[in-house]
């Protein structure tokens, strides 16, 4: 099946603000709730571009790690940020602000920008096994079914 150059184009184009506004969504709700789970599913949207034009084979282009270690890396991400807190003696997903001072000024890094990074991980990952999963083209004995 021969693809559109449009269609190839524009599901670059697509894909590629899709995923700068899914990592601004990261960063700018670090210290609002949802931003690591609101920028993975923006982030899911611009791989369900690329499926819709290229199939499978161009999602598994996307990522050159397969979907469990995005999915595992993200989950034990998160599960540490949570958990740091508690040895340190606070509580579980207590926050805290470390600011690094840089030449063009002052940088203010939260807790809870790994924990979102973490969900970020979790989301994505699970919508690449989902992809993988799903988007496998059926045997031709199960297609004429």
């Amino acid at each position: 099946m021969k693809r559109s150059v449009i269609a190839n184009t524009m599901a670059r184009l697509i894909f590629h603000s899709t995923i700068m506004l899914s990592l601004y969504l990261l960063f700018a709700g670090h210290n609002q709730p949802g931003g690591g789970f609101v920028g993975g599913l923006v982030c899911a949207s611009g791989v369900a571009v690329y499926y819709v034009v290229g199939g499978i084979d161009d999602v598994r282009a996307v990522s050159r790690l397969a979907p469990w270690r995005i999915l595992g890396s993200g989950l034990a991400l998160a599960t540490g940020a949570a958990l740091v807190p508690l040895a340190l003696g606070g509580a579980v997903l207590e926050a805290g602000v470390v600011t690094l001072h840089a030449p063009f000024g002052e940088i203010k890094a939260s807790s809870t920008l790994v924990f979102d990074t973490g969900v970020y991980a979790v989301v994505v990952g699970l919508i690449f096994m989902v992809f993988e999963a799903f988007g496998e083209e059926a045997a031709p004995e199960e297609a004429s079914r």
